[in-house]
């Protein structure tokens, strides 16, 4: 089975680029920091992913008022 992956610059929203959530990369790290969001993981020695179904599950339970 594949799992799928996402990157930052499609996580992130740049002043380039918009991206699946409104708001800038740093942001995004200091919740990795602070456990509010879910930990990467490497693919190689330069990239950095993210489980793309676990950051599905943080935006829904968001939508449903869930943990922030």
């Amino acid at each position: 089975m594949s799992k799928r992956v996402i990157r930052m610059d499609e996580l992130a929203t740049t002043p380039a680029k918009k991206g699946t959530l409104p708001v800038s990369p740093a942001t995004i790290w200091r919740w990795v920091r602070e456990g509010n969001f879910p930990k990467p993981f490497k693919l190689g020695a330069s990239v950095t992913v993210w489980d793309a179904a676990e950051i599905e599950v943080f935006i829904a339970q968001r939508a449903e008022g869930g943990k922030q």
